[in-house]
């Protein structure tokens, strides 16, 4: 090997000698497989799965994400998570005095593709009523981003966190409206009875 004025050789050696690199011996034990494989004339052909470009988009470039105020009664919050994989979604909803969701965010601790799904589903349904927004189903989110079988399970908890989101302002609006319903007086009661 021919020394460079700039040591990378000397480097490269140094590295192949430390206790990083593995002899060849090891190798070949380590991964009976791979050894295989290279016995038998080269790599076979190898199946390699990646994500789609629009998972990839709503990856790398995921849209409203952040929080709401949890406390504000026109936002409703959806906590969601998968125990199989570990994946962790929490999707908010701001709702107008129209009934309809004028802003949207979600923070996901999860795989691509459970990130790209919640992208995905803030953009569907800001916009949307209420009703609607709870329609959007899991097999059009994955049909969308174009998720794999073995992905079907970032889309439905999408589904799940904005259901879980709606059903969280609705009881907010529901005991917001019955705080402001001011109950029957007694008075009231003994005029209605006394007229009877």
């Amino acid at each position: 090997m021919m020394r460079s004025s700039t040591g990378l050789a000397r480097s490269t050696m140094a590295i192949a000698s430390t206790s990083f690199a593995r002899p060849a011996m090891l190798r070949a034990t380590a991964r009976p497989a791979a050894a295989s494989m290279m016995a038998a004339g080269g790599p076979a052909r190898i199946m390699k799965r990646s994500y789609h470009e629009k998972v990839i988009d709503h990856y790398e470039n995921p849209r409203n994400v952040g929080n709401l105020p949890k406390g504000d009664m026109d936002v409703g919050t959806g906590l969601v998570g998968a125990p199989a994989c570990g994946d962790v979604m929490k999707l908010q909803i701001r709702v107008g005095e129209d009934g309809v969701i004028s802003e949207v965010k979600f923070k996901t601790f999860g795989c691509g593709s459970a990130i790209a799904s919640s992208s995905y589903m803030t953009e569907r349904v800001k916009g949307m009523t209420l009703e609607q927004a709870g329609a959007v189903k899991n097999t059009e989110i994955a049909k969308e981003l174009c998720l794999p079988p073995v992905k079907l399970h970032c889309s439905l908890l999408a589904e799940d966190a904005i259901k879980s989101a709606i059903k969280d302002y609705q009881t907010k609006r529901a005991k917001r409206t019955a705080a402001a319903t001011p109950p029957p007086s007694a008075s009231a009661s003994t005029q209605t009875a006394a007229h009877a």
